[in-house]
């Protein structure tokens, strides 16, 4: 029987904690996948890119559809925390995974113009490509918390402390390197180019492969081990909190890279936000700790005291 990730309860037959999960990501698919074909159809010679963008919004249309559909039916046991269904969460963030990086690309021309500025020239299919990706990211780990009872059990909750917010980070991190680089590639190339706009842009890709690095290192210690860090936790929080303000500052003001609303702005933005609230996080438990041993120690030296009663009429 599935369990519900939030409430830990076991959830009815016939139900899925999902379902709504689910229904998101059919009206997600369907919007990118109109998009993505009324793209091909003003396209004079079709792309790979496009035809990838329509192949892969259309699989997961007539997947989450059909699941959707199921979650309404008497077969829904069929699909509701089975194998079945853990394996195409899987397949789909997979595809929507490489349509982001394609849709996403300023070279591929699809979503973002592959000018200097990277303006979003196609939003629907910009946005609701990264809203598809995260909703499906979203399934997986729905799934495994819901079948393997992860964040659940006792042995699991000291592991998974900020494993959400570190996931997230390092999800960011890879979106700043791989934008970093493409503008690289696509504006730094040639003599004509400005020498301060491309040194920001390196300064992007380091601040990328950095958090990225530092980031997978402490997911990988909260997935392997049964120790959380604290310490080490909140040294690289503090550290990538401080970079990723500078990246803020350098690759978001008008002459930096990310000064055009797209990936690199958004995500610039973002990796500071998580890595702030990481530290933030870790300095609540930090406090919340300290008090906690305070009145502790209070509670021994403020302990009642035994006293003997002393009947009258005895001898003392």
């Amino acid at each position: 029987m599935p369990i519900d990730p939030d409430t830990g309860e076991a959830v009815p037959r016939g139900k899925s904690p999902r379902f709504m999960l689910w229904l998101t990501f059919f009206a997600f698919s369907t919007i990118t996948m109109t998009s993505a074909v009324s793209l091909k159809k003003q396209e004079e010679e079709t792309s790979a890119n496009s035809r990838w963008a329509v192949f892969c919004s259309s699989f997961s249309f007539a997947t989450t559809g059909v699941v959707t559909f199921l979650h309404l039916t008497p077969f829904s046991d069929y699909v509701i925390g089975t194998k079945l269904e853990g394996i195409l969460t899987v397949i789909l963030a997979c595809f929507w995974s490489a349509t982001v990086s394609i849709v996403a690309n300023a070279s591929t021309g699809l979503a973002v113009d592959s000018s200097m500025d990277n303006n979003i020239v196609n939003g629907n299919l910009y946005y609701f490509s990264w809203a598809g990706f995260v909703t499906s990211i979203l399934l997986v780990v729905s799934y495994l918390r819901g079948v393997f009872g992860v964040d659940i059990y006792g042995e699991f909750s000291n592991r998974a402390s900020r494993l959400t917010l570190w996931a997230g980070l390092l999800a960011c991190q890879m979106v700043v390197m791989g934008a970093s680089a493409n503008i690289l590639d696509t504006s730094c190339g040639d003599y004509l180019a400005d020498p301060a706009f491309c040194r920001r842009t390196k300064f992007g890709i380091i601040l990328g492969v950095m958090g990225t690095l530092l980031s997978l290192c402490v997911v990988a210690m909260k997935m392997l081990t049964q120790i959380s860090p604290v310490v080490v936790e909140g040294g690289l929080s503090a550290f990538l909190c401080l970079l990723n303000g500078f990246g803020v500052a350098f690759l978001t003001s008008p002459a930096g890279p990310g000064s055009a609303i797209g990936n690199l702005y958004y995500f610039a933005w973002l990796s500071w936000l998580c890595s702030f609230m990481l530290l933030a996080s870790i300095w609540d438990e930090y406090q919340n700790a300290s008090n906690t041993e305070t009145e502790t120690e209070e509670d021994k030296v403020e302990g009642d005291i035994p006293l003997e009663t002393i009947g009258i009429g005895e001898e003392i």
